[in-house]
């Protein structure tokens, strides 16, 4: 079996990974001209909660490592929020929305269970 560093251990990381492959497969469908606006916006924030997981998990300390994931949320609250501008601008179906809300309230739970479980070491 290969190393694995810790961070890619996590199922949180590993599902935001997942959430950002879709991300990426629906905003290729939405409209050219939000291509360097709304798209690049949803996608650099989906790409930062795996990020900040990853560097959060590279840091000594319990308390840094619970302020990368406490950062890692924020992102992924960018992300719904974004989306929902996307929802209202029909770029999204109801149902993709309620499935990507659906995916980000699972990992939004998991990140808080993480970030307590860091602050209480």
């Amino acid at each position: 079996m290969e190393y694995q560093f810790g961070f890619e251990k996590l199922t949180v990381w590993q599902n935001s990974r997942q959430l950002t492959a879709i991300i990426y497969k629906i905003t290729n469908t939405f409209p050219k001209e939000e291509r360097y606006c709304l798209v690049d916006q949803i996608r650099r924030a989906i790409i930062s909660v795996a990020s900040n997981l990853a560097e959060g998990s590279s840091r000594i300390s319990s308390k840094d490592q619970a302020h990368f994931t406490n950062l890692a949320y924020s992102s992924l609250m960018e992300v719904l929020n974004q989306l929902y501008i996307a929802n209202d601008l029909n770029y999204l179906s109801k149902g993709e929305f309620l499935e990507l809300k659906k995916k980000i309230s699972e990992i939004s739970n998991q990140l808080n269970a993480l970030r307590k479980s860091q602050l209480n070491k």
